[in-house]
Order: C-alpha cells, then sequence, then structure tokens
C-alpha cells in the first residue's frame, strides 16, 4: 500500500497520528524512543486511497474542538470517543497506555491519543493542537485537541478558528475555572455557534444529579454571558476515563434522559458553506518535501481552490515587495488527493513557484483577480472582556485573525456603544474600559490580511491579548486597503 515509503521504512515500527487534519503530516515514532518524534511527508501518494468506501465521499464533514480549562478531561474524553468508536486500534491503545505507565502517568492513556509531543506527556498538558479523524452515523468529524493552559492560549485560538463547532469540558468536582470562561468567549467570538458541554469527571461526584445540575446551572448563566442561548445546547454527564455517557448512555446515570456525548454530536446541524464569497484560506503552517517543494497546510474559510487555479498569498505579496502567488498543483485532504475543496476543509497544497520563505502561518491564500485584504488600517467593534485599568489612544496589544498574530494599535476611540444594540453611547470617550463595547479605529504594525464583516464576516474576526491574557474581542466594520 505504501510504495512510495523505502524499505527501510518498513522495517519500523510505526505509529502514524495526523498532525494536520490533511493528513499531509505523520508523526513517526521508532521503537524505544524517548525523543521527540520527526516528520516525514505522506503527501500526494497516489495510491493511498480510500476509493468507493471513502468515508469523506458520503458524510458530510464538521470540524469539532475540544475545550475548556487545563485538567478538565479534554484529551482523555477525545481518546475515550476514539476507542469506543473503534477509532483507536487495540494495538495502537497497548502502546499509549504502556508509554503513561513509563511517564508515571497511568490514568493518562486516552490523553496521550493526542498528547504526543514528549514535553506533554511529561507535563500532563496539552501544549500544541492535536488532530484526529473519526466517524459517526451522520458525520466524518476532524477532532482538534486544544490546549487548556493559560500559557497556550494563542494556539487555542488557532484551534477554535478553525473549527464548525465545540465541545466544552467541565469537570463536575471544579466547575467554571478561569480557561472555561475565556475559551467559551473565545470560540462565540470566533464564529462557534454550535456548542456542546461534556460536564466531566462525574464519578468524583458519585454520578450524582444534584452535582450535574449544579455545573449546568453555574455553566448555562456563563454562556448567556457570552452570547451564547443554553437552551440549544446538550449538557452532557460523562465519565471520560470511566467510559461512562461518552459514546452510550450510563447506566450509572438512569437519572438523565439526554443523549450520550456521541449522539450530541451526531445531532449537530451541518455547517453552512458559504461558497459564493471570493477564497480565502489561512495558512496554518508551511513545510518543505523533498521533491514536491513547499506545501501550505490551512483551512478553507470561504470560497472554493482546485488544482489550475491562480491564487497569491498576503500580506506575504506586501511583505516582500513582489508577487507571491501562482498555479495551484495538486490538494491532498485525509491521506487523499482531491481535485476540489470548499469551505470548512483542511487542506494541504503545493502551489507553482511558491517557496517555503515565501509565506508563513498567518498569510491568506486567494484568486489572484480578488487577493486577500492587506489593511493600513480598519475600524472595528470591539469589547473589552479583561482589562484591570483603561484602554486609551495608543495602546498596542497583539491581536489575533485567524492565524495571524500581528500587533495593533488604537489609534482613535470614537465611541462606546450598547453591544448588544449598536447604539452610541458616547462619542470621543478618552478611554474605554472592562464591559464596555467600542467603535475604534486600529492601525496594524506589521501588513496583515483582515476583511471587512459586510464583505467576508469569516475574515472579519479577531482576539486582542496582552499580559497573558484575553482583553477583549471584536470584528472590523470597514477596512482602509493599504496601497
Amino acid at each position: 500500500m505504501f510504495k512510495s515509503f523505502s524499505s527501510e521504512i518498513f522495517r519500523l515500527n510505526l505509529i502514524f497520528q495526523a498532525l494536520t487534519a490533511d493528513g499531509f503530516l505523520v508523526i513517526v515514532f521508532l521503537q524505544g524512543a524517548t525523543h521527540k518524534p520527526f516528520l516525514k511527508f505522506d503527501g500526494l501518494f497516489r495510491d493511498i486511497r480510500l476509493g468507493e468506501n471513502s468515508i469523506m465521499a458520503d458524510k458530510p464533514h464538521i470540524n469539532l474542538v475540544f475545550i475548556g480549562h487545563v485538567d478538565h478531561g479534554k484529551s482523555t474524553t477525545i481518546g475515550r470517543l476514539l476507542w469506543d468508536t473503534e477509532n483507536l486500534p487495540e494495538e495502537e491503545m497497548r502502546k499509549l497506555e504502556d508509554a503513561a505507565e513509563e511517564a508515571g502517568k497511568e490514568t493518562f492513556g486516552f490523553a496521550f491519543a493526542m498528547d504526543s509531543l514528549e514535553e506533554e506527556r511529561e507535563r500532563g498538558v496539552t501544549i500544541d493542537l492535536a488532530h484526529k479523524e473519526f466517524d459517526s452515523d451522520n458525520y466524518f468529524f476532524t477532532i482538534i485537541d486544544a490546549p487548556g493552559h493559560r500559557d497556550f492560549i494563542k494556539n487555542m485560538i488557532t484551534g477554535a478558528s478553525q473549527a464548525d463547532a465545540g465541545v466544552l469540558v467541565v469537570a463536575a468536582d471544579d466547575g467554571i475555572q478561569p480557561q472555561t470562561k475565556e475559551h467559551a468567549y473565545l470560540s462565540k467570538t470566533l464564529g462557534i455557534d454550535q456548542l456542546t458541554v461534556a460536564v466531566n469527571k462525574m464519578d468524583l461526584v458519585d454520578y450524582g444529579e444534584d452535582g450535574y445540575n449544579d455545573i449546568k446551572d453555574e455553566v448555562s448563566e456563563m454562556l448567556q454571558g457570552v452570547g451564547y442561548d443554553p437552551s440549544t445546547i446538550d449538557f452532557v454527564p460523562i465519565s471520560s476515563f470511566e467510559g461512562e455517557g461518552v459514546a452510550e448512555l450510563s447506566d450509572e446515570m438512569g437519572w438523565y434522559d439526554g443523549p450520550s456525548l456521541l449522539d450530541a454530536l451526531d445531532s449537530l446541524e451541518e455547517p453552512e458553506k458559504p461558497e459564493d464569497l471570493p477564497l480565502r484560506a489561512p495558512i496554518q503552517d508551511v513545510y518543505k518535501i523533498s521533491g514536491i517543494g513547499a506545501v501550505t497546510v490551512g483551512r478553507v474559510e470561504t470560497g472554493e481552490i482546485s488544482p489550475g487555479d491562480n491564487v497569491v498569498f498576503e500580506p506575504a505579496g506586501t511583505r516582500l515587495n513582489k508577487n507571491i502567488g501562482g498555479e495551484v498543483k495538486t490538494i491532498e485532504m485525509h491521506h487523499e488527493e482531491v481535485d476540489h475543496a470548499e469551505p470548512g476543509d483542511n487542506i494541504g497544497w503545493n502551489t507553482r513557484g511558491v517557496g517555503q520563505d515565501d509565506v508563513k502561518k498567518g498569510d491568506v491564500a486567494g484568486p489572484a483577480d480578488n487577493p486577500p485584504t492587506v489593511v493600513d488600517s480598519f475600524e472595528a467593534q470591539v469589547i473589552v472582556l479583561n482589562h484591570p485599568n483603561v484602554i486609551s489612544e495608543g495602546y498596542t496589544p497583539v491581536f489575533h485573525v485567524n492565524t495571524a498574530q500581528v500587533s495593533c494599535t488604537f489609534t482613535d476611540i470614537k465611541s462606546t456603544m450598547n453591544p448588544k444594540t449598536g447604539e452610541t453611547i458616547e462619542e470621543d470617550p478618552d478611554y474605554i474600559k472592562q464591559g464596555q463595547a467600542a467603535k475604534v479605529e486600529i492601525t496594524p504594525q506589521q501588513p496583515l490580511v483582515i476583511e471587512s464583516n459586510d464583505d467576508i464576516p469569516q475574515m472579519a474576526r479577531f482576539a486582542i491579548r496582552d499580559m497573558g491574557q484575553t482583553v477583549g474581542a471584536g470584528q472590523a466594520l470597514s477596512v482602509n486597503e493599504k496601497e
């Protein structure tokens, strides 16, 4: 099957784990190795195909991000879900359990299915994004495990920006913690409208209904405060470690009459696909593959892309003062070469004439005749979530726009406003503070692609971070294009 691999590769004890949802990259573990794995390209293999039985061919695709506070059980929940749906082979599970035991973390076997980096396993926390695929009765899912630790929020933001729906994991014995609220707020800001809440570690509260109801009430109030409607959200009691309520309803919680976590995911609505908008594909990473060249990896936010299309990358062209783009040669997704990609697809593609040094994370691909918009400045609506002092003109935090992270300056605070109605409260205020919404002028300190909400809303959203925390969020209302 893997004809392109050398004979030496066949003799290795291999574990293949997709790093990106496109299937381009795999982690190759040498038998007995304890060091960080090296990367091997699994791309452009014409003999690796799922053929007529491809789950991609007959099921809608959903990118699903797991979010929540550190140690609330996100990675373990994913590992259990993969195991219970037979998407985690028994042989691999045994190896994961052995690795967890060797690391002195006997209860982390399922979590290690997602936490593959040596540092992640040593610390017992998710640091980088990890991706896995599984299929349910109704959908083909790409699962994104986002870090819960506050030190790695920027990676969580990247994961949420790639997702169509989310699972908020809250430990029943711990309740709402700082990153619980921050993750929920960021998810809503970044366009995740479908959310499921997994009330995990029910075994630690004796599977009691009262403990579940307390968490449900607490989280419902919090979610309503960040813009969700709790009446549309499934709150599923589970114990990921014990395997209760994840793939099937639990006998331990006979009082619960809702869906299992798997059934809740299977009842999600199919994401809308803005195919009629121009192509916008933010770049998550770039890899140089011997014999192939630069391969860009990212998610199609809007529009469509096919081999033969002429694309450009911005702000790469602005940054290097030359045209960066060319003809799309090949596209791959989930180990398959495809002839078309649409919104929601996580892909890897090779563009003729574009080298690894030409593009980077944060750049955006678009049609040559309708390129991504690089701005001198933009007018935005922002809401201040968490700031110890006031924000005045000159304030320069980091803006997270899809996969880009760029320092931006508040150059003009135009007005404060009612965040629900948009009604102006005060013109030309001296400052804004926590809890306030405002219309402001923003000037990026480096080239940045952002689109107006009226034109391409998927590319208008941003989060604002400073001092190791999420300060606020917003959306671009209008843009001043760089000439």
